[in-house]
């Protein structure tokens, strides 16, 4: 693809993506890429992702530098843009990131010559019962130590409000949405409801849906599964419910997620992707729904999804299964699958053959 405009996301903290920012703009430097830096709090404050997009030229990609906090960063700004995004991994424990620091110029050659494949991400937004808002009192508290906040939702004006259906908002989450405490020593009171329907009533510290993506994010950490990233499903997860059906439920894409403050709860954050967005009192209500716009990341070849996840969780490591002797070979199949299996689309050997 030709790559006109390039948008950084740089995680400001780490010497290794400063270095890495200075590879991306001599690229763009050598191909006539216009380069700019976004979401950088270069005034003091922040911006709704358009306007971010537009102070930056409209990129068409987006490269970010750091770990999967920078990406869902660039998640936000390349998905309201339709851009493509590129991840350079230079966190702890990424599931999200694609490619080294030391790769990232033949990663960008690689885009500008279309040598890659495009991965389609599930995203969500939501409408409320009515637009949120983050009180001025908590607003200082957030700041101490993590800069400012990220604005309330604008209300999009392309989508009609409805007294049922509410206040259509402008939200873009590639892991999850949360409803969660705001006091240490009250739990939220929430009414869960999917398609429309009531299915529980739940005391808990806190209600997440998650996407596939998120689901190896705080949904996992809940005790939630951990879901493929092709597949197309929301992940409803209560956090330390104070009730005996603490799991998850796993909804199909057109099956939403209505989350509302019951009566004698006390007040809730919003959360999308760990920021925080907005605050709800009682008989205040989120519904949450896959997204028409999908999120579009840059991939060098096939993703090994479960081989991330064995590496980073550390799955091959349990010392009762090493001491029976040989480990288990990585891959346990490297041919073709046989013409029954042939309709099946998986991974079959190292090299994605």
């Amino acid at each position: 693809m030709t790559v006109n405009r390039l948008g950084l996301v740089v995680h400001g903290g780490r010497a290794e993506a400063l270095e890495a920012a200075d590879v991306v703009r001599a690229w763009c430097a050598e191909h006539a890429v216009r380069c700019a830096e976004i979401d950088v709090w270069g005034d003091g404050g922040r911006h709704s992702a358009r306007e971010e997009v537009d102070a930056a030229g409209d990129p068409d990609l987006v490269v970010t530098l750091g770990g999967d906090g920078t990406f869902l960063r660039g998640a936000r700004l390349a998905a309201e843009n339709d851009a493509l995004l590129l991840g350079v991994d230079l966190g702890r424990v990424g599931f999200l990131t694609e490619v080294s620091a030391d790769a990232v110029r033949s990663a960008l050659e690689a885009v500008r010559e279309e040598r890659i494949r495009v991965d389609s991400r599930m995203l969500l937004t939501l409408r409320a019962s009515r637009r949120l808002e983050v009180p001025e009192d908590m607003e200082a508290l957030m700041r101490y130590g993590r800069g400012p906040l990220l604005p309330p939702p604008q209300v999009r004006t392309d989508c009609e409000v409805d007294d049922e259906w509410g206040i259509p908002l402008r939200v873009t989450a590639l892991n999850d949405v949360v409803l969660e405490k705001l006091s240490r020593d009250r739990q939220v009171s929430i009414g869960v409801y999917v398609s429309g329907r009531l299915l529980a009533s739940y005391s808990a510290d806190a209600l997440l849906v998650a996407t596939p993506t998120g689901s190896t994010a705080y949904s996992f950490a809940a005790g939630g599964p951990v879901v493929s990233p092709r597949a197309e499903a929301l992940v409803f997860t209560p956090v330390a419910p104070h009730m005996a059906f603490n799991r998850s439920v796993v909804t199909a894409p057109d099956e939403p997620v209505g989350l509302r403050v019951l009566e004698r709860s006390g007040r809730a954050a919003v959360s999308i992707d760990g920021q925080l967005r907005g605050v709800l009192g009682p008989g205040d209500w989120i519904g949450v729904y896959a997204a028409r716009r999908r999120l579009r990341a840059v991939r060098l070849g096939p993703m090994d999804f479960y081989g991330r996840l064995r590496d980073r969780m550390r799955l091959t490591d349990a010392p009762a299964a090493v001491a029976d002797g040989t480990a288990a070979p990585l891959w346990s199949v490297s041919t073709p699958p046989p013409g029954d299996l042939a309709h099946l689309s998986f991974l079959t050997a190292p090299d994605g053959s």
